[in-house]
C-alpha cells in the first residue's frame, strides 16, 4: 500500500502539522520540528507535545509513514570541529524533539566537504556525527536524502549512502530517502521503465532497500543530469508521467511515506489524488 502525502507547515505549533495533511488527504507527512533556518529554538512545550500525538490519534496518521525534515543549517560533514560540532548537536536537539513527539524518524542531507577536505574523508565525518547522535539519543533513525550534486553536498552517488552507512555503528537507525528531482538532476533517469528499473536495480545493489524509509517525490524544473536542485510540481518538470507511474506501482516502495516537496502547495491535495489515481489494479 502506498502512503502519499506532503512537507506541511508547522505554523504556529507542530500539533498544525497533522491537521495540515489531513486537510489535502495525506496518509503521510513531513514537518520541520524546529526553525529550520535557526539554530536555537525554544523547547517543545508539553501542551503542544499532548496534542500533536492527539491529532495524530484522531486523524489515523501511523507514525511510520510520519518523516520530518532537520534544519537547513546542518553539516555533519563540516570539516571544521567547532562548526560539526554545532552541527551535530543540533542535530541531537532535533531527534530529541521528535523523540518527545514519538516520531520514529528524521530526514537529513548526509553533510558537505566544502572542497576543504576528499569525499572519503566527509564520509568519515558524517558517519562520526551520526554515532555521536546516536550516543545520546534513544531511538529515532537518521534518515539519509541522496543529494542532487550542487556545490560540495555529499549523497548524489548511491555509494555515499553505502560508505556513510557501513561506518555507522548502529545500522538499525540509520536509513535512506530518495528524492525524485535529485536523482534525476544527479544522473539517475526515472522516466522510461527500462531507464527507471535501471535506477532502481542500482540502489538495490549499491544501498539496499532495505534501507528504504522515504521518497521525496518531485519534479525537476531542470534536465538529467545537470546537477541543479529545482523541484517542480508533477508534470510540469521533466520527470513525466512515466515516472510517477512506476512509482506508484512499485511494490519495492510500499508501506514507507511519500512525501511531496512540490513548489505549489496549493496543489498538493489535487497532486495526491492524482496519484493514487495512477495505481493499477490487480
Amino acid at each position: 500500500m502506498k502512503y502519499v502525502g506532503a512537507h506541511v507547515s508547522a505554523t504556529g505549533g507542530v500539533s498544525k502539522a497533522p491537521i495540515n495533511a489531513h486537510e489535502i488527504n495525506a496518509k503521510a507527512f513531513a514537518l520541520f520540528v524546529k526553525n529550520q533556518r535557526r539554530w536555537d529554538a525554544k523547547p517543545l512545550e508539553k501542551a503542544e507535545i499532548e496534542k500533536f500525538k492527539k491529532e495524530i490519534k484522531e486523524f489515523d496518521f501511523n507514525m511510520d509513514y510520519i518523516l520530518p525534515h532537520a534544519g537547513y543549517l546542518i553539516n555533519l560533514g563540516n570539516p571544521d570541529l567547532e562548526k560539526r560540532e554545532k552541527s551535530y548537536t543540533a542535530m541531537i536537539d532535533e531527534v530529541n524533539r521528535c523523540e518527545e513527539l514519538g516520531i520514529l524518524y528524521i530526514n537529513v542531507h548526509p553533510g558537505s566537504h566544502l572542497k576543504e577536505i576528499s569525499e572519503d574523508e566527509c564520509i568519515n565525518l558524517i558517519a562520526d556525527s551520526i554515532n555521536i547522535i546516536h550516543s545520546k539519543t534513544k531511538f529515532t533513525s537518521i534518515v539519509l536524502e541522496n543529494t542532487a550534486g550542487q556545490g560540495s553536498n555529499m549523497g548524489y552517488k548511491f555509494e555515499h549512502l553505502r560508505d556513510i552507512i557501513k561506518k555507522v555503528e548502529n545500522k538499525k537507525r540509520v536509513a535512506v530517502c530518495i528524492d525524485t528531482c535529485h536523482s534525476f538532476a544527479a544522473g539517475y533517469d526515472l522516466r522510461t521503465k527500462e531507464t527507471y528499473e535501471k535506477t532502481m536495480s542500482d540502489f538495490g545493489e549499491i544501498v539496499g532497500f532495505e534501507y528504504l524509509r522515504g521518497i521525496h517525490l518531485n519534479d525537476s524544473m531542470y534536465d538529467l543530469g545537470l546537477k541543479k536542485d529545482r523541484h517542480e510540481s508533477l508534470l510540469k518538470g521533466k520527470l513525466g508521467e512515466e515516472c510517477f507511474k512506476l512509482i506508484m506501482n512499485d511494490e519495492r516502495l510500499d508501506n514507507i511515506p511519500i512525501i511531496l516537496e512540490t513548489v505549489d502547495e496549493s496543489l498538493w491535495a489535487k497532486e495526491i489524488e492524482y496519484l493514487y489515481s495512477l495505481v493499477e489494479k490487480k
